[in-house]
């Protein structure tokens, strides 16, 4: 039997709210966005590259996002551990170009997962809660968790325009 993305139901973008329920809401919302352009494609339309040049998938989106989830919520601020998930200094675009043999089904666990675990690293802090990400120079910036939130957003709506493209590239699926 072929693995296909399941299917999603993503819930309404929130419209009123206090600061943490919106930056909560809006993000999630973009998460299951990004589920939303994949759900009902087997894993090798998730493995097809938008247009050439570009080597842009589905499925290395999903695999990206993943790996930045838990860049920031969870070895940047939460302060765990962690191994980079698809990407290392060698191979700093694994996410998007080891994507020929990638296991879509284990890939769309492992960001099932990631939400899981970021969802729970960032629960009971405060907004204001900071952290310090260190640069290469030897300096580091402060940061918020209020931050992290708002990176994630716009790093998902960015992406999700990449994958509104790649879906429609794929079966002439559009949408939100």
């Amino acid at each position: 039997m072929t693995w296909t993305a399941p299917e999603v139901t993503r819930p309404r973008e929130p419209y009123v709210g206090d600061e943490r329920a919106m930056l909560e809401g809006w993000l999630e919302y973009h998460r299951q966005t990004l589920l939303l352009k994949c759900a009902g494609l087997t894993a090798e339309q998730l493995r097809t590259a938008s247009v050439e040049p570009s080597g842009l998938t589905l499925l290395g989106l999903v695999r990206h996002l993943a790996g930045v989830e838990r860049w920031w919520f969870r070895q940047r601020f939460a302060g765990q551990q962690l191994d980079t998930l698809y990407w290392n200094d060698a191979n700093p675009n694994g996410d998007f170009d080891d994507v020929a043999d990638a296991d879509a089904e284990a890939d769309f666990a492992t960001f099932h997962a990631e939400l899981d675990a970021c969802r729970a690293a960032a629960a009971g802090h405060d907004l204001d809660e900071t952290f310090l990400r260190p640069r290469r120079d030897g300096t580091s910036d402060e940061m918020s968790l209020r931050w992290v939130y708002l990176h994630m957003i716009e790093e998902y709506a960015r992406h999700n325009g990449h994958a509104d493209l790649i879906r429609e590239r794929i079966d002439g699926v559009i949408g939100d």
